[in-house]
């Protein structure tokens, strides 16, 4: 179970006056159960790479095989199955009149029985922290954290292997962030499943990503571990990105305190590392 891509190439617009190549011959794999952060500045290819996995686009050239599934030639109502995606913004695509209806919109489509429709929806909303008695509630009287987990959930219950979120967090502030975050930690560790986020969030990446991939103008410009990759700080910088702003203050704190460890990306990392420092002194 993967995802694989061989010399990916995706136009749009091809043969207009308006063509722009999005995607610049990719190659890639993703193993199942792999936690991966996608970066990368606007307009450097990450919706349209990740929009490939489930179908919603096809290659200009190249191959893409999700599952063993190709997505040119492959059933791609099987492939959606397998793959689930959470776009940018996704509580304003609920339009139920309420949470269960919305919720359970998908699977009501492919058929699925009222008990496991039921069985997946609490499933879904235990993940997500959310109470059943927010079910016979519009979704349109959440607060706006809520009606972002109800729309998470509603992805969740059509139990994809593959999760990929967009910017899961746009416009939520810190407490609604950090709770976003915990879910799909929360996900990964009871399903194993592979979980695949977009985000242009530096130290959010660095918190919870074990992979980090980094676009450029359509290319694969750096692929490792968060501490290989955050290294290349420079390199980043050189495309318009930035490691976390922790990490900048432990490189300067180095100056002062040369035992401190460089490879540092978020907050937690730094207070346990000062807290090491100040026990040997």
């Amino acid at each position: 179970m993967s995802i694989e891509l061989e010399n990916l190439t995706h136009i749009y617009m091809k043969g207009t006056p308006f063509e722009k190549k999005a995607l610049d011959n990719i190659t890639l794999r993703i193993s199942d159960g792999e936690f991966v952060g996608i970066i990368g500045h606007t307009g450097s290819g990450k919706s349209t790479l990740v929009q490939h996995f489930n179908g919603l686009l096809k290659p200009t050239s190249g191959k893409v095989t999700v599952n063993g599934i190709d997505v040119t030639r492959g059933d791609l109502k099987e492939l959606r199955k397998h793959v689930g995606i959470v776009f940018q913004y996704p509580e304003h695509q609920l339009f139920e009149e309420t949470v269960y209806k919305d919720i359970a919109f998908g699977m009501v489509k492919m058929g699925f029985d009222d008990d496991r429709i039921k069985r997946n929806i609490n499933w879904a909303l235990n993940l997500v922290g959310l109470d059943e008695d927010i079910l016979e509630k519009s979704p349109f009287e959440l607060s706006g954290g809520q009606k972002r987990r109800v729309a998470i959930a509603g992805v969740l219950v059509m139990e994809p292997n593959i999760l990929i979120l967009d910017e899961p967090t746009a416009g939520l502030d810190p407490q609604g962030k950090n709770e976003i975050y915990g879910y799909i930690q929360n996900l990964h560790r009871q399903t194993g499943n592979t979980v695949i986020i977009i985000s242009h969030n530096m130290e959010d990446i660095a918190k919870i990503a074990h992979r980090v991939i980094v676009m450029n103008e359509g290319r694969i410009e750096l692929d490792g571990s968060v501490a290989t990759v955050f290294r290349e700080a420079d390199r980043l910088e050189s495309i318009g990105l930035t490691i976390p702003q922790i990490s900048v203050f432990i490189r300067k704190l180095k100056k002062i305190v040369p035992d401190i460890r460089e490879d540092i990306f978020t907050i937690e990392d730094a207070k346990n590392e000062l807290f090491k420092i100040l026990k040997r002194r």
